[in-house]
């Protein structure tokens, strides 16, 4: 079966995200997790403004400089590199997206070892360029080292357990592989996969996506022009806490406060946006915007 064209990615969250941002025509644009591009595109089309896309994968970005040519900055690079290069630069935005997720398109590339319903290779890694990847991990760390992984980034409850048939199974190359052996530890029928969470863990570790938002979000609110908005989306509670904790620090009704919380809880998907999208069921958008004055001076 051929794969599913990137221009058919859906965007989760897009009309709650465009609530938000509120784009206004004129208005300048980070998104720095772009992906294939679907939030963008509709940002675009209300703004018409300057526009800068960021995201550390090959592909998206081809497939970014495909559909926006010249009507947008392309950056090949992690979010926090890219980031701290915007902050040296100067730089401000009206609008800052970051959709925190692993997008469908890596999901139904089975080369790319995000699957576990897919046989590939045990990869993971957003940047292919990087040495770390979910194969190193699997086959190279002690099992004091992948149990503590399994329970802090996968909130895996049979993490010693699950660590100990690793070390037992080695060597382990594929997905469905290491998706087996798991799943051994948790017999019976459930509606989520039971090495979903020893996938998560796997994942967050390779590309050190809880460090680099912790890194990056004080950077996002530097570049946040004043009365800029922010919107944060997330798809595990590990990110949504640091998010919420962030927000919280930085908000409230003190003459110390940068932001402006949008939204007092997360907001999360209509049902219909699930039927149509079903990645959109773990999703919560957190937005904020940027106080004028900077009550500080």
């Amino acid at each position: 079966m051929p794969k599913k064209s990137p221009q058919f990615h859906i965007p989760v969250l897009l009309g709650e995200v465009l609530h938000y941002l509120d784009p206004k025509r004129g208005e300048s644009y980070l998104d720095l997790t772009a992906g294939y591009g679907g939030h963008a595109a509709t940002v675009l089309e209300r703004t018409g403004g300057r526009a800068v896309l960021v995201d550390r994968d090959a592909e998206a970005i081809a497939a970014l400089q495909q559909r926006f040519g010249t009507r947008a900055q392309i950056v090949h690079s992690d979010f926090a590199a890219a980031s701290e290069e915007l902050v040296r630069s100067g730089e401000k935005f009206d609008m800052i997206l970051a959709d925190l997720g692993v997008s469908s398109p890596h999901l139904d590339d089975a080369e790319r070892g995000f699957s576990i319903s897919q046989n590939g290779s045990l990869d993971m890694r957003m940047d292919r360029e990087q040495e770390l990847s979910a194969q190193s991990i699997v086959n190279q760390w002690d099992e004091d080292e992948l149990a503590a992984l399994l329970k802090n980034y996968g909130q895996e409850p049979k993490a010693k357990a699950i660590a100990r048939a690793i070390v037992a199974a080695r060597p382990i190359s594929s997905t469905t592989q290491l998706a087996a052996i798991v799943s051994r530890h948790w017999p019976g029928h459930s509606r989520v996969h039971p090495a979903t969470r020893t996938f998560q863990a796997l994942r967050i570790a390779v590309n050190d996506e809880l460090g680099q938002l912790e890194l990056t979000l004080p950077l996002w609110l530097e570049l946040l022009s004043p009365g800029g908005r922010l919107a944060l989306i997330s798809f595990h509670s590990l990110e949504d806490r640091i998010v919420k904790q962030f927000l919280a620090e930085h908000s409230g009704d003190d003459y110390e406060a940068d932001l402006e919380l949008l939204t007092k809880h997360p907001i999360t998907a209509q049902p219909d946006e699930i039927v149509t999208n079903p990645r959109a069921r773990s999703a919560k958008l957190r937005a904020a915007a940027k106080i004028k004055t900077n009550r500080k001076e």
